[in-house]
């Protein structure tokens, strides 16, 4: 094929040093060295070829999966290497599997949970992978709602044993990833019951299979949920159904961090406070939204590299036609995508932070911010994912027809993506959470006790419901003040606009059912405040590199104003702006897409991805999409032949008219 860089044109009109970017999108130099080694490795190795993916059946797919997971383990140990850049080779060997849950919520629970002696004996083996874990909470009968899980976790003090049950049919364990065909081991959930009492949801360390055969262990019946969403996409995990007949463990195998049952049957609650086990849910959240900025950033990546090659319509007298990127209506639709994968990113980078404080803070017995942490992790896992499953889509329709086709790399990556949006916390519910601990801080703002933290500017609340937005102009919409008190006052007044009316229902419960939908609008009001304000305050950070720092700050006005024109009438309605300032606001964005386009695929190169963890022949570096698609097309198995396969039994009989007569 023909190496020609199509887009060598585009890279030089860049206006900032691409390197030092890289490593603001990286976090740090070290961390671009390790994601660019890890990245390399990955995309040289043949074992983990990912673009027949869609083509594969499912036992085929899932088989060729367990391959590459056994091979990066083998790497792994080969090469000596560090947990960070385990966990990175992982990220880019790009295909969900078992090995996710294991260390993503396996490792984490037991580490969270369990007692230093439980942990001593379980991490070891984990750790050396002599055990495979999984994460059994969610039930088919519920979900969201983890005080509702029927599993019975009941102890008998005559073995020393708890036994666990699943009583009914919707007490099933239900989508649990690596459970299905892999996992030994489980974290499993259920209602610890003892001495005729009933104590709530815990977790048990429970033996699954065999480690001799991997056949399931007596009374337990274990199995795959079925095929999903998307060619190839999600249907590598191996997420499964399991149901307990009176499956006995030993007690100690109850992870007793924070509560305990004794030789004799006693619930005890230990020192440890009940609030560790929140650390755990703030962790995964976090890296939930660390990961909504990759796959937003390899969608992005793709429609902007794409839309810069392809051309439609605009030519004269012979000349080429207009790139589409240069259609304002694609910059409208396509820059904010840009400008929300830079913010997720250094959202993200703040959450880190947050958990390390938290984390800390715990350890120290210190619980004043475990709430809002526990709020702002819930929402913005809600917003990101929510935003970037949508974002993934529009970058699809961003492509034209070629972003159907499977070499595009898009619909798979909204398959696998897509489901981020219910595990770890439906949306919505997330949302409802964010919104109590708005209206707790509302109600508490007349006692005198200040808020903190991401909700501090409550504080100002007298202040901020009397506030009239000063811009007269609309390159006043490019002052960060200006902003960050736009979305301040909105998010107020959405708030204390909730909290009154909830005070006027029979019942506070009454009042936040009937007003949920506008509870939810006020959280997300929130979130976004929260978005917005730690954007600010990275490009407000002393960052090196030509012209970094400017790119940076037109890509947060993006973000800020494109938030500011799809929720217009929250502004409007609360009295935030005026409809001209709401004008002025568009006609600025106008502005900033015109100044980020000549940039626009120097700001995706920034993402350091490799084009085998892009996956995407519309998205290739060298931008040399037509040879591809040909290349790609004649790969799929119905061209192995030219005659289809079926052409003598069903075409030629249609074609020839010959069809035998049936008597009825």
């Amino acid at each position: 094929m023909e190496e020609v860089d199509h887009l060598a044109h585009e890279r030089s009109k860049a206006q900032f040093d691409g390197d030092a970017m890289k490593v603001v999108w990286a976090g740090s130099k070290h961390a671009l060295d390790v994601a660019d080694r890890m990245a390399r490795l990955v995309a040289s190795d043949p074992v983990f070829r990912k673009d027949n993916r869609p083509m594969l059946a499912r036992k085929e797919l899932f088989k060729n999966t367990l391959r590459k997971a056994a091979h990066a383990w083998k790497r792994i140990n080969e090469l000596h290497l560090t947990e960070e850049e385990a966990s990175m080779l992982r990220v880019f060997v790009d295909e969900p599997s078992y090995v996710d849950l294991h260390w993503g919520m396996f490792v984490p629970a037991i580490k969270g949970q369990g007692t230093d002696e439980q942990q001593k004996k379980w991490l070891p083996l984990a750790y050396k992978m002599q055990i495979i874990g999984c994460y059994a909470q969610t039930e088919l009968g519920h979900g969201s709602n983890v005080q509702g899980l029927e599993t019975t976790a009941t102890f008998d003090p005559k073995t020393d044993e708890f036994i666990i049950h699943s009583p009914t049919l919707t007490s099933s364990k239900w989508w649990p990833g690596g459970l299905g065909k892999v996992s030994t081991h489980a974290v499993v959930y259920a209602r610890l019951i003892t001495e005729g009492k009933d104590y709530g949801v815990h977790g048990f360390i429970v033996q699954l299979r065999s480690l001799d055969d991997h056949s399931p262990l007596p009374g337990i019946t274990i199995g795959d949920i079925g095929t999903k969403f998307g060619n190839g996409a999600y249907n590598t995990m191996d997420n499964g159904v399991l149901q307990f007949d009176h499956v006995c463990i030993p007690r100690n195998q109850m992870l007793m961090r924070v509560s305990q049952v004794t030789r004799e049957g006693k619930y005890i609650v230990s020192d440890v406070p009940r609030q560790l086990v929140y650390g755990t849910m703030v962790y995964v959240r976090q890296t939930i939204v660390s990961d909504a900025s990759k796959a937003l950033s390899r969608a992005v990546c793709i429609a902007v590299r794409y839309s810069a090659v392809r051309r439609q319509f605009g030519s004269q007298d012979g000349g080429p036609e207009t790139q589409v990127i240069d259609y304002k209506t694609q910059q409208s639709r396509l820059f904010p995508l840009l400008a929300s994968a830079y913010a997720f990113r250094f959202v993200g980078e703040w959450l880190k932070w947050l958990y390390a404080d938290v984390t800390q803070r715990l350890q120290a017995n210190d619980f004043s911010t475990l709430p809002e942490a526990h709020a702002c992790t819930a929402g913005l896992k809600s917003l990101t994912t929510s935003a970037t499953a949508d974002g993934i889509e529009e970058c699809r329709k961003l492509c034209g027809g070629h972003g159907y086709l499977c070499s595009s790399g898009l619909p798979e990556l909204f398959a696998v993506y897509v489901p981020a949006c219910t595990y770890e916390g439906d949306n919505v519910v997330l949302l409802l959470q964010v919104a109590r601990f708005l209206m707790k801080t509302v109600s508490q703002l007349g006692s005198g006790k200040q808020p903190v933290g991401t909700t501090a500017y409550m504080g100002r609340a007298q202040h901020l419901m009397q506030y009239k937005c000063d811009v007269c102009g609309a390159e006043d919409w490019l002052k960060p003040s200006v902003i960050l008190e736009a979305f301040e006052a909105r998010a107020v007044r959405l708030a204390v606009n909730c909290a009154q009316n909830i005070s006027k229902a029979p019942s506070p419960e009454e009042g936040f059912s009937e007003l949920s939908a506008d509870l939810v609008e006020a959280a997300v009001a929130h979130c976004q405040l929260i978005v917005v304000s730690k954007f600010i305050e990275k490009v407000q950070q002393d960052i090196p590199g030509r012209g970094v720092k400017e790119q940076l700050q037109i890509l947060c006005n993006i973000y800020a104003l494109s938030v500011l024109h799809k929720h217009l009438g929250d502004f409007l309605v609360t009295g935030c702006i005026t409809p001209r300032q709401g004008s002025l606001a568009n006609d600025q964005l106008r502005s900033l897409y015109s100044q980020i386009r000549p940039n626009a695929v120097a700001l995706v190169d920034a993402f350091n991805y490799t084009d085998h963890y892009l996956g995407s022949v519309l998205g290739c570096y060298d931008g040399n999409v037509y040879p591809k698609l040909e290349e790609e097309a004649w790969k799929d198995p119905l061209n192995d032949s030219v005659v289809p396969d079926g052409y003598h039994e069903y075409v030629r009989p249609v074609l020839k008219q010959k069809f035998r007569v049936s008597r009825l």
